[in-house]
């Protein structure tokens, strides 16, 4: 029966972009996020779903769309020379089957990152972008909160959908990913066109909120809380009374351990005690063994390269009481461990040239980010009220993922590459904008007077 309800649904969406090429780009980001032939039984596991909808993508937009409004982002530029090298490294790489397994994915998931700028043409389109990316990733969100309510969730124990660790059904990446999106809800519930801003969809955005907080919760991802921790403090920025919001998130901090598993306030605890947690011990001796084999392969190993670390340190432990206590120190080893960072996944496999490229690539899209908040903050045309806030949102959800990528290896994850393209297909879709203004200005076309304005939509 799910195989006949996928089949259905995935036979109305395509039916759906033969009438309007352009829905094959989200019916891609559904596809690629939510992975459907992953939670079919038997029919879809066969066919290759993400490939034929990039290439109907692809073929649609080159037949019949109108790229007179599509423009070229520098970061596109940075993406393709960053997936260069990327290929050239996986040519030398250490371990070059298991490398050519991860570039096998990692090729398609950049090409169509690059692609999806030139599509982002009008408001529309972006905002169709945006919705099908929250509303695949809720697809799973919504189902993890139903379980947590049900059962409390628990470390490596939640099962969200299918039981699968990859992609967004990994706990660390789902509950940073719901995290970061919540600002990315609420600008389509206030500035979206989709949807009338009514009763409804304000009791799904904050049903949908809930159930994101509840995700780090479920999962008991310390990185989903850490996410957590920088949304509240990224919400300050744009809060009228900070006083009161300050002091409801501190009595909602200390009421939390009364309702959370204690279970979750175990694990979070250990954060304090990192030297006795195994885990997090483990974490920063691969960062220092990636750093360590960064000065001597400075131009990094290929992917998979942390299949060649070996560790061996100490993990510290207290014992006894406050009058008589003593610690222990336990010897580990251990070997192959994965990066647990995007910083030090790029350090490691591709060197300092392609972490400085990855750097550059995220801090131009919070550049621009930045650039167009402050253009169009105080702006009240209702042709631009809503640039603002989605700059804001799309800038707020970057800096939880940089800081979820601490902790968590995504740095060629499908939705942070789908999240910088939608970036640049914002940023060249107003910068065309100011152009086709200062063109009107110099012909002596004054707003509101004249021929119409360009449409916003």
């Amino acid at each position: 029966m799910r195989d006949l309800f996928f089949i259905a649904f995935l036979a109305l969406m395509f039916g759906l972009c033969f009438r309007r090429p352009f829905l094959f780009v989200p019916t891609y980001i559904y596809i690629d996020l939510v992975s459907p032939q992953r939670l079919a039984f038997l029919l879809l596991n066969s066919i290759p779903l993400s490939l034929i909808a990039a290439l109907l993508t692809v073929v649609t937009w080159l037949l019949f769309d109108n790229k007179r409004n599509s423009r070229l982002a520098m970061g596109q530029l940075l993406m393709l020379l960053l997936l260069g090298y990327a290929g050239v490294s996986t040519i030398y790489a250490d371990y070059h089957l298991q490398a050519l397994a991860k570039w096998d994915w990692v090729w398609r998931a950049m090409i169509f990152a690059i692609f999806v700028p030139f599509t982002l043409t009008t408001r529309l389109r972006i905002e169709a972008v945006i919705l099908f990316m929250v509303v695949s990733a809720s697809s799973i969100i919504i189902i993890g909160g139903i379980k947590t309510l049900a059962s409390g969730g628990g470390y490596g124990v939640l099962n969200l959908i299918i039981s699968n660790n990859t992609g967004l059904y990994e706990g660390s990446i789902i509950s940073m990913c719901a995290i970061s999106f919540i600002p990315l809800i609420w600008w389509l519930h206030h500035h979206g066109k989709t949807f009338p801003r009514d009763w409804r969809v304000t009791m799904f955005a904050t049903a949908l909120t809930f159930a994101s907080l509840l995700m780090p919760v479920g999962t008991q991802a310390r990185t989903g809380m850490i996410c957590v921790a920088m949304l509240g403090m990224l919400t300050l920025r744009d809060m009228k009374r900070r006083g009161p919001y300050i002091a409801a998130i501190m009595i909602a901090a200390m009421m939390a351990p009364i309702f959370l598993p204690s279970s979750f306030s175990d694990r979070f605890n250990t954060i304090k005690e990192y030297k006795a947690d195994q885990s997090a011990s483990t974490r920063i001796a691969v960062w220092q063994w990636t750093w360590d084999y960064a000065l001597k392969h400075p131009l990094g190993g290929g992917f998979e390269i942390y299949r060649e670390n070996k560790l061996d340190y100490h993990t510290e432990q207290v014992i006894g009481d406050d009058t008589t206590s003593s610690v222990q120190l336990k010897e580990v080893k251990d070997q192959a461990r994965a990066f647990h960072s995007s910083y030090f996944e790029m350090l490691g496999e591709q060197g300092f040239p392609g972490l400085a490229i990855w750097l550059l690539i995220h801090v131009m899209n919070l550049w621009h980010m930045g650039r167009i908040r402050r253009r169009y903050k105080r702006s009240t045309d209702p042709d631009q009220i809503w640039i603002a806030p989605l700059a804001t949102a799309l800038q707020h959800c970057q800096l939880i993922i940089l800081t979820g990528s601490l902790f968590v290896g995504i740095a060629w994850q499908s939705f942070v590459l789908l999240l910088l393209a939608t970036q640049m297909g914002f940023h060249t879709y107003i910068r065309r904008l100011e152009k086709e203004r200062q063109a009107l200005a110099l012909q002596g076309v004054v707003w509101g007077k004249g021929p119409p304005r360009p449409s916003a939509t």
